[in-house]
């Protein structure tokens, strides 16, 4: 079958593409920035892009459109595609129809740490020898890629995104995943652009709670009401919950390492480069999904010893003058508040933290968390936040009457150049630079770098 993406650079559609290929498909795709490192690691793949979304490119006549949830009424190519009555689907229906049905789906859910949950539990599988397929949003080292199929195996990892499926499908992407294990890490208010509140959320997450078959499991962290509240709804699955007083649980040892106990008994020892209550609490998801499909705790426990992160969580870019700066994709204000809690338990109180943000998600411009954002950056002691005045990522709200219960820690910016500037006259030897933005930030990493050499 001859496939053609649209939005194949996304990360999603993009992996989905890979998948595709394995499957045995002829794929091609078109989107409107078609550059590296998406477009390489597809053409790598055999995978012709297109520039743009023109309307000749019905000419391509493939057996199948996939429809990213970047395409909107009004796209010429779109336009094109119903006028002639051809037939499409979005990717996430594909993905369950085709691919997914067939696998042991183990999906990773939630407001956060979705990418770094299951990237741990990819790397999980890989260490004990199951070869998961895996179709993830971001490329943890020791796997590699960001997605992977090979139809003789039977286990898929997959990051069960709450966003929309398609302009013509309003419900979450991962109801059409059908997990026999599923990882509901955590629930906020979140996607301000798409839900009105928590309720209609939580309504979205009981759908995919729903799927789920009574021979398999639910996994969730104790004490998150949120979550609670959704499975009061209905559930039909065995659970078992991570965390203070849960089925699995940790003794923190040292900053960078923690026992894994199940059930009150000890199972071992996890000692790896990573900080941080979060990481720990994906730690514990990681390796009861892991243990759901046969692989020991104790053999969970070795290969999380052995995981390297992943891009842009914690990311260290680079270190100048005894300044290190650091990438993290945090955007949401309880993101910020673990990322930033994290580092600050790795470093002490001797070291400085500057904290340099951009509110670039949706439902960060809309002013929607914008009040918590004061709270969550407690443990910085310089603030610098950016935003744009004009364009599609301009802040809905004044981000320095926002930050103003930090007093003179906290500025706002809409000058890209004079903030490095200030970061880099504020900074001082010994300090950590933390950069949070789901975005590429202007580039602003490396000339902060640069700019300490110079």
């Amino acid at each position: 079958m001859h496939i053609h993406i649209l939005g194949i650079c996304g990360t999603f559609m993009g992996g989905l593409a890979l998948i595709a290929r394995s499957a045995g498909h002829t794929v091609t795709g078109c989107d409107a920035g078609v550059y590296p490192p998406m477009s390489t690691q597809l053409e790598e793949q055999g995978i012709a892009l297109i520039e743009g979304f023109g309307a000749e490119q019905t000419g391509l006549a493939p057996d199948l459109y996939i429809v990213g949830n970047v395409v909107t009424r009004g796209n010429p190519l779109m336009e094109a595609i119903l006028d002639q009555g051809l037939p499409y689907t979005s990717g996430p229906q594909w993905l369950g129809e085709n691919i997914l049905h067939k696998q042991h789906v183990l999906a990773v859910a939630g407001t956060h740490g979705k990418t770094s949950t299951s990237s741990m539990l990819g790397w999980i599988l890989e260490q004990a020898d199951l070869s998961p397929n895996f179709l993830i949003g971001g490329v943890a080292p020791g796997l590699g890629v960001s997605a992977r199929f090979n139809p003789e195996q039977s286990l898929f990892v997959i990051e069960a995104d709450e966003y929309d499926t398609a302009f013509f499908d309003k419900r979450s992407k991962f109801v059409h995943y059908r997990p026999r294990t599923a990882i509901l890490n955590n629930l906020e208010y979140d996607h301000a652009d798409i839900f009105p509140d928590l309720h209609a959320i939580q309504t979205q997450f009981h759908h995919l709670v729903r799927t789920i078959p009574s021979t398999g499991l639910i996994l969730t962290p104790t004490h998150t009401a949120s979550l609670d509240e959704t499975l009061a709804r209905g559930c039909w699955t065995p659970v078992e919950q991570f965390g203070p007083e849960g089925d699995w649980d940790s003794k923190a040892l040292s900053p960078t390492s923690f026992e894994v106990c199940f059930k009150g008994q000890p199972q071992g020892v996890v000692q790896w480069t990573l900080t941080g209550e979060h990481n720990r609490l994906n730690a514990l998801a990681s390796i009861a999904a892991a243990h759901h499909v046969g692989v020991k705790p104790e053999q969970a426990c070795a290969a999380l010893s052995q995981f390297a992160g992943i891009k842009r969580r914690m990311e260290v870019r680079g270190v100048v003058n005894d300044v290190t700066v650091y990438d993290d994709f945090a955007h949401h204000p309880t993101a910020i508040a673990t990322t930033l809690a994290g580092l600050r338990s790795q470093t002490g109180k001797a070291t400085r933290i500057l904290a340099v943000l951009e509110p670039r998600s949706n439902t960060m411009k809309l002013g929607a968390m914008a009040a918590r954002l004061p709270g969550s950056l407690q443990e910085a002691d310089l603030v610098f936040c950016y935003g744009e005045t004009q364009g599609k990522h301009a802040l809905g709200w004044d981000a320095a009457q926002v930050l103003a219960p930090l007093g003179d820690r906290a500025t706002a910016w809409n000058d890209l150049d004079k903030m490095v500037q200030a970061i880099i006259q504020a900074s001082q030897p010994g300090d950590a630079i933390v950069v949070m933005s789901n975005g590429s930030f202007g580039g602003i990493h490396q000339r902060l770098l640069d700019q300490l050499s110079s």
